[in-house]
Order: C-alpha cells, then structure tokens, then sequence
C-alpha cells in the first residue's frame, strides 16, 4: 500500500477495533481542554459551535470508524460545549453518507468520517457525484492501524511464503474474503497479489462480518482483517495468523512476522480522518482540528488505543490534505493494475 513513500504521521499501525471504553478517552477530557484552550481563539468562542455537530459515519455501526467518531463525540462537546451526534449512512461502498455531506452546508456542522476506502474510491468509482479533493477540506486525522492476514486452519499455509507457493502452483485457485470491493480489506490483498507476481480470487461480501464468517467456516481461503478483531479467533485456533501488513511488527500480536519480511515494501493500513464541505470557514476547520489533535495527543488516550493495534495521526489541516491527495494517486495505481471493477 505505502509503496515507499515518505508521509506525515505514524507508519506503524493495525486496525483491529474491540470497541475501546469511552471513559478511556473521557478520562482525557481535562488536559484536552487545556491544549485546546492554548491555540488562539479569534473569532470561534461567541460563533462555533452554537448548536449540535454532527459527524457522519458512510460505514456500518460497530466498524473502526464508527467505533472511533463515537469515543470522539464526547470529549469534543466537552470541549466544544455543543454535543457530537454520530449519524450512520451507510450504502454503495460509503458513497451515500459522502454525498449527504457534501450536499450539507459548509458551516461545520455536518463533517464526514473518512477513511482510506475514500482515496480508493476516487479511482474506483468513476461516476462519483462528488471528488474528494475538490468538494472537501481536510480537518484532521484520527488514527491508523495494521491489517493481518488469516487463512482457514485447514488451507495447511503457516507463512506468506506458503501462501504464495499454493497460489503458484495453481493460479487462481486459492480465494480470498473482503468486506466489499474498494475497502482496505480488498486493497490489501490486490497490492499483496500485484507484489507477489500471484493469482488469487477476490471473494467480495457486504461487510466484514460475514467475510470472517465465511474464512472461519472454511468457505473462502483467507483473508486481511482488522488484527484485534480476529485475536480470539485466532487464539482458539478457528483462523491461522500469518503475518501483519505494516512495515513493523505489532505488539497486539508479539512474534507475528509482516508481509514486508518476506515481500520487501509491501506496507498497507486502514487510516480514519474527518473532512468538511468545501467551503467551511478556515477558523472553524482550525478549531476542530485543535481540539481532535488534543485528543489524540492525551498519554491515557495513546495508551489505550495502542493496546487496540492503533496510532493516533497529528496533522495540520494542509498537511493532511497532501496525505489524502498522495493516497489517492498511490491507490490509482493499485486499483489500475488490479482491473478492479464495480457496478454503478
């Protein structure tokens, strides 16, 4: 996925998402306010936010990325004075809950929880009624965290290179489950078949949930998966671990080799962020951007999303900008050579 490029903000990462305890983050709330209160208040105390925000989540309840606009909403009314309503819409691979958002009006009060099935999109789906990069701005990013790869206990692969021995021996044989076509689940394995020269079936489902039903039932071969979600699975011996997808080791699983050791550069995540409607005032933009930043800065907040596979990412507006517009070209390549295809 990261093709060696160099970027702002963490490179080590997994996603797994046990939902984390909100009084983890709550219990933060106090030396947030004090970071917040630091950055220069202009015009924001008597005009943002005077009513009730909304993030909109365009993924399934229970998935990262609703997990974490959740543990967000309420440090941020603590901070912000106003409450932080999660609103799911969910449908044609998030597209639905983005063009809601896009159509919403720039005041900062409807933002969009994004992640790196956005960037994808934007090459995948070529009739989007939106673009990312011209009909958002960029407020700040969230976290990151690795994917691991799994196979059913009976497929008889311990390593990657195994997996890539059986695929060669018989190309197109072996198959692998995704939570739908363009996700990081999907991603991870076309950028792992590009760099391992291999032919291997994309399984696409309608979620990750009934993916990993089918990887733990025997159904599909494998699968990438968010690592703290299939940790029990694993440790029951219902799926077999077989390596992490950053560029070093997790310590969510200790001693679990990466993909990178055995096909060097290999480097893939899933990324969350929060972007506005074109148009949002810059002082509002730069508010809420502080107040996620102190958030994610808290020790007690680190700690507990380290032990969930995740690394907070601090940007500043225009910095996570250029992040999303290198992740688009860097997926464009990935989605070209692959000749993956959706039905609009």
């Amino acid at each position: 996925m990261k093709e060696n490029e160099a970027r702002p903000g963490p490179t080590r990462h997994s996603p797994g998402l046990r939902p984390l305890t909100r009084r983890s983050v709550l219990g933060q709330t106090a030396g947030a306010v004090a970071l917040v209160a630091a950055v220069p208040m202009r015009a924001w105390a008597d005009t943002y936010p005077s009513h009730p925000v909304t993030f909109v989540v365009p993924f399934a309840a229970g998935g990262s990325a609703d997990v974490y606009a959740r543990l967000l909403a309420p440090p941020m009314q603590k901070l912000l004075g106003q409450p932080f309503i999660v609103d799911n819409r969910v449908g044609a691979a998030s597209i639905i809950g983005t063009q809601y958002v896009h159509t919403s009006a720039p005041d900062g009060y409807t933002l969009l929880v994004i992640s790196n099935t956005h960037t994808v999109n934007e090459t995948l789906y070529a009739k989007k009624p939106f673009n990312l990069g011209n009909d958002f701005v960029a407020v700040a990013p969230i976290n990151s965290s690795d994917l691991i790869l799994v196979t059913r206990p009976t497929l008889g692969a311990k390593t990657v290179a195994d997996i890539i021995a059986m695929a060669k021996a018989k190309p197109g044989a072996l198959t692998f489950a995704s939570s739908g076509p363009g996700t990081p689940y999907h991603m991870a394995g076309e950028l792992f078949k590009q760099m391992a020269g291999i032919d291997i079936l994309h399984v696409p489902y309608k979620g990750s949930s009934p993916a990993r039903i089918d990887v733990i039932g025997g159904q599909v071969d494998m699968m990438f998966d968010a690592t703290t979600t299939m940790t029990g699975f694993i440790s029951s011996g219902k799926v077999t671990a077989v390596a992490t997808t950053g560029a070093t080791r997790t310590s969510v699983i200790p001693g679990l080799p990466t993909i990178a050791e055995t096909l060097p550069g290999y480097n893939t995540l899933i990324w969350l962020g929060v972007v506005a409607p074109k148009g949002t005032p810059p002082d509002v933009v730069a508010r809420l951007n502080a107040a996620i930043t102190s958030i994610a800065q808290e020790p007690d907040v680190v700690a507990a999303w380290k032990k969930e596979g995740a690394v907070p990412m601090v940007m500043t507006p225009a910095q996570f900008t250029t992040y999303i517009a290198d992740d688009i070209v860097k997926w464009a390549k990935v989605v070209k050579l692959s000749g993956a295809k959706v039905n609009q």
